[in-house]
């Protein structure tokens, strides 16, 4: 979920150092670590939980709580005190800051709208004297860096990120047992508590495939080198070939880092070089692409925040008319005429994900199936944020509005309904893979 605040630092003497996020493989844990040394203060890891976020269900929240365990068991290992505050940061940091003496604070970066929001709150609210800073851990190339501006699309952003990623692209220093200890003791826990206390949809449960935490996270890093990645460039785009990472869900909530992932495929895919040159293009160029259109386009989840060509096309053609039309509920179902849109979203519904290549021809099909471009994309999100595991992130909004909206794409053929957006069809499909053995594994079983 990325709802993290962190906090670290003190310049006074009776000060203490805190902050929050996953400790594996991040530079804002590093730098506060580094803070903290250089001022021989203790150090602290502080999470603010807020009951419910956008429309996350509990099988994301129960991946991120599961994984804030042991996180919290490894800051005890390395001497450092891990806080669980619950409630939105502005209602809970400033108040925590000032508790525990703390002089200077250390935030996460996320691109979205509401962490923002957060983060300006709880900026303004702190005292002047007050240290505060922002450091992205989610990106390899931090997204201010990789450009000041909104991109259009990879082509205008991929040599901008790999001019960097020399810089950027380099082995974490460790986090260390942290030699100063706190003076006050972090409260307990009690770990079934909190998940009982988030106030989410419970009937989507939790998938077995993916078990939250960094090992497990690497364990899944590990299987991909071994057994996937030489079939990542050619069988990627497959719905019935074992060729993709499978890493999202760590990566979104933080328990993977993206540039550790670039860094061991990279040491280890020595033999599957345009693979390893695929995937890098994948999880850095693309997924920084998605950070910078969600940070420097308020819209970004909106019809609003499409280019106009696009926004022309689909207002000159909103009323056509559809060869079908579902309702949220109907398409939430899986009940339409399509099968193999059924079966992507059931993959959603059971396992929390979706094939990547499915999920454009889905979010496609719901524009083509629904009422309007606004319904469709508003439908697309919700789905998106409430089934996976890896919702609520810039990968999905994009993923959305390239979908429908041509966001980082161009005009095609003009056609009904969709306009100038790129089009995707069942025939399309059936040409690039065994649609129906993707059909039958994601069938209806018939008691």
């Amino acid at each position: 979920l990325n709802i993290s605040c962190t906090v670290s630092g003190a310049d006074k003497v009776d000060s203490e150092w805190i902050f929050s996020r996953f400790l594996s493989d991040n530079w804002a844990v590093v730098y506060a670590q580094q803070l903290a040394l250089a001022e021989k203060l203790p150090l602290h890891i502080c999470f603010c939980l807020v009951p419910r976020y956008l429309d996350a269900a509990y099988r994301q929240y129960a991946f991120m709580i599961r994984g804030l365990r042991k996180v919290a068991k490894e800051c005890k290992s390395l001497d450092i005190q891990f806080h669980l505050l619950q409630g939105e940061p502005e209602r809970t940091l400033p108040g925590f800051v000032k508790s525990w003496n703390i002089g200077a604070v250390v935030m996460d970066f996320n691109p979205l709208r509401l962490p923002l929001q957060w983060t300006e709150k709880v900026k303004k609210q702190l005292p002047a004297d007050i240290p505060f800073m922002q450091v992205d851990a989610h990106n390899v190339v931090p997204c201010w860096e990789a450009s000041p501006k909104l991109e259009y699309g990879a082509r205008t952003i991929r040599g901008k990120i790999t001019k960097l990623l020399p810089e950027f692209l380099t082995e974490f220093p460790p986090v260390d047992i942290h030699p100063h200890s706190s003076t006050k003791t972090a409260k307990a826990v009690d770990w079934d508590e909190v998940l009982s206390s988030v106030e989410v949809d419970r009937t989507v449960g939790e998938v077995e495939w993916a078990q939250p935490g960094a090992a497990e996270g690497m364990a899944m890093l590990e299987s991909f080198i071994q057994h996937r990645l030489r079939l990542f460039a050619t069988k990627r785009n497959n719905p019935n070939s074992a060729a993709l990472s499978q890493l999202s869900p760590w990566l979104h909530s933080g328990q993977l880092s993206a540039q550790r992932v670039v860094k061991e495929v990279q040491r280890w895919g020595k033999n599957a070089r345009e693979s390893v040159t695929s995937f890098t293009e994948e999880l850095v160029v693309r997924r920084e692409l998605a950070d910078n259109f969600c940070f420097y386009n308020k819209n970004y989840d909106s019809i609003d925040g499409a280019y106009d060509w696009a926004k022309k096309t689909l207002k000159d053609h909103a009323k056509d008319k559809r060869p079908y039309l579902y309702t949220q509920e109907q398409l939430e179902n899986a009940r339409t005429h399509d099968q193999l849109w059924n079966a992507a979203q059931r993959q959603l519904l059971l396992e929390g994900k979706m094939h990547g290549f499915m999920r454009m021809y889905w979010a496609k099909k719901i524009l083509e199936w629904t009422s309007s471009p606004e319904e469709a994309l508003a439908i697309a999100v919700y789905l998106n944020d409430h089934y996976a595991l890896d919702g609520c992130d810039p990968n999905g909004y994009v993923g959305c509005m390239w979908s429908i909206c041509g966001i980082h794409d161009q005009g095609w053929a003009e056609r009904p309904v969709f306009g100038k957006v790129r089009y995707m069809n069942y025939d399309g499909c059936k040409r690039k893979f065994d649609v129906g053995q993707f059909e039958r594994r994601y069938a209806v079983k018939k008691a």
